[in-house]
C-alpha cells in the first residue's frame, strides 16, 4: 500500500506529457513553437491596432481585445513548461509552479468561456437592437462586464485550485499530462476523489454548459432577426462578425467538453492530451485569423495606419 502523503513546497511532480512517443517530442516542440509564435504575433496585432485606430475603439472590438490578451496569457500559462520539458531530458515541475499553473490555467479558461456570452450578447444588442445598441453597450457597462469575465475567473479558480490542493497525493509524482490540470492531479490520489470530481462536474457544468446555452440562445435570436433583413450588405455583415464569433466559441467549448464533461478514465489520457493540445495552441493561434480574415473594419485600419506611417 502506497502512503497518502500531503505534499509540501519541497515536493515537484514529473510532466509525463508525450513521453510515450520520443520520437514525437521533437516534431511536437517544432510545431507548437510554430502555433505559439502565431498566437503571440496574431493577438498582439488585434490589440496594438485596436489600441491604436479610433475607428476600432467599439464594444466588439474591446472585447476581442479582452479576448486576445486573454489567449496570450492562457497559452503563456502552459506552452513555454511544455516547450522545455520537450526540448529538454528534465520535466520537472516545482509543486508551488505547479499549483500556480494550475490556478492561472483554471481562471483564464474559465474567464474566457464568460467572456464569450459578453461578446455573443454583444453581437445580440448589435443585431437585435440595433436602436438601442449605444445604450445597451455604454463603455462604462462594458469594462464592468470585462471585469465580471476576469474576476468571475479567478474567484472561481481560487475556489476550485484550492481544493484540489487540498487531496493527499500517494508517494509517486508523475502527472500524467504536459501541464498541471484536475483530472490529472487527482489520479495522482490515494483516497476516494469522487468529491472533488463532482466538485468538477458542477463547476464544468455551470461555466461550460450555462454559457453555451446562452451563446446558442443569443445566436437564435440573431439567425431570426437576420431573416426578417432585406438588405444583401446587411445581411454579410452579419454573418461576417457573427460567423466569427461562432466559430471561435465552437473551437474553444467542444474540445473543452470532452475533456471536462466527462468522468476521468485512465483509457482516454492520451487522447485528453491531445485534445488538450488543441485547446491550449491551436485555437488560440487561430482566433486572430478567423477575426481578421475578411474583416473590412481590420483592413481599413491597417490601410489608414501604413499611411499614418508614410505621412510621417
Amino acid at each position: 500500500m502506497m502512503k497518502e502523503k500531503n505534499a509540501s513546497f519541497e515536493d515537484y511532480f514529473v510532466l509525463l506529457g508525450f513521453s510515450n512517443w520520443p520520437h514525437l517530442e521533437l516534431v511536437l516542440f517544432v510545431v507548437i513553437l510554430m502555433f505559439y509564435l502565431m498566437t503571440l504575433i496574431g493577438n498582439l496585432f488585434i490589440i496594438i491596432l485596436s489600441y491604436l485606430d479610433s475607428h476600432l475603439h467599439t464594444p466588439m472590438y474591446f472585447f476581442l481585445s479582452n479576448l486576445s490578451f486573454l489567449d496570450l496569457c492562457y497559452t503563456t500559462s502552459s506552452i513555454p513548461q511544455l516547450l522545455v520539458n520537450l526540448w529538454g531530458p528534465e520535466k520537472n515541475i516545482s509543486y508551488v509552479g505547479c499549483m500556480i499553473q494550475l490556478y492561472f490555467v483554471l481562471a483564464l479558461g474559465t474567464a474566457e468561456c464568460v467572456l464569450l456570452v459578453v461578446m455573443s450578447y454583444d453581437r445580440y444588442a448589435a443585431v437585435c437592437r440595433p436602436l438601442h445598441y449605444t445604450v445597451l453597450m455604454h463603455p462604462r457597462f462594458c469594462h464592468l462586464l470585462a471585469v465580471a469575465s476576469w474576476v468571475s475567473g479567478f474567484t472561481t479558480s481560487a475556489l476550485h485550485s484550492s481544493f484540489t490542493s487540498w487531496v493527499p497525493l500517494c508517494g509517486h509524482r508523475q502527472v500524467d499530462h504536459f501541464f498541471c490540470e484536475v483530472p490529472a492531479l487527482l489520479r495522482l490520489s490515494c483516497v476516494d476523489t469522487h468529491a472533488n470530481e463532482l466538485a468538477l462536474m458542477v463547476m464544468s457544468s455551470i461555466f461550460v454548459i450555462i454559457p453555451l446555452i446562452l451563446i446558442l440562445s443569443s445566436y437564435g435570436a440573431i439567425v431570426l432577426a437576420v431573416l426578417r433583413m432585406r438588405s444583401t450588405g446587411g445581411l454579410q455583415k452579419v454573418f461576417g462578425s457573427c460567423g466569427a464569433h461562432l466559430l471561435v466559441v465552437s473551437l474553444f467549448f467542444i474540445p473543452v467538453m470532452c475533456i471536462y464533461l466527462q468522468p476521468p478514465s485512465r483509457g482516454s489520457q492520451d487522447q485528453g492530451k491531445f485534445i488538450a493540445l488543441f485547446y491550449t495552441v491551436v485555437t488560440p493561434s487561430l482566433n486572430p485569423l478567423i477575426y481578421t480574415l475578411r474583416n473590412k473594419d481590420i483592413k481599413g485600419a491597417v490601410k489608414r495606419l501604413m499611411r499614418w506611417e508614410r505621412e510621417m
